[in-house]
């Protein structure tokens, strides 16, 4: 794909091109700038559509990244290519353990991240990376 981003760190945000990629301390505030991070390149992608359920999917993996993982999380979006292209979204975190999904009972109060991510992206994984793993999604754009 075409052009490489920059990351944020403290705040500097510098996306350009096919690609975006954030760096976020692991700290609690990391879902509220991932989740308006993402939301802004959307717009910015005139991908506005996808901009709630893409937020909501990536708070669901930060949240799990700093549930478990004590270093940084990386989250990357990869522009659509074409009208029938998909959206790919890329959370990491340097935990080499993959997520794994489970049944959430009616009274858990977490557990049902991965579930939602499986039920509402088209395709969905892990995969390991050279320090930990990357949890990524894909969601088709609407017409």
């Amino acid at each position: 794909m075409g052009g490489r981003a920059g990351r944020e760190v403290s705040g500097v945000i510098d996306t350009e091109g096919d690609c975006a990629e954030w760096t976020f301390p692991a700290e609690p505030d990391a879902v509220r700038t991932a989740r308006r991070a993402v939301r802004g390149r959307l717009r910015g992608w005139d991908l506005d559509s996808l901009a709630d359920l893409t937020a909501l999917l990536v708070s669901e993996l930060v949240t799990n990244a700093l549930r478990h993982a004590t270093g940084p999380i990386g989250v990357r979006l990869v522009r659509p290519s074409g009208p029938d292209g998909v959206l790919r979204v890329e959370v990491s975190d340097p935990l080499p353990d993959p997520p794994r999904e489970r049944t959430a009972r009616p009274e858990d109060e977490s557990g049902r991240g991965l579930q939602l991510v499986a039920s509402a992206s088209r395709r969905w994984g892990t995969r390991p990376g050279a320090a930990g793993k990357t949890v990524w999604f894909e969601l088709a754009v609407p017409e």
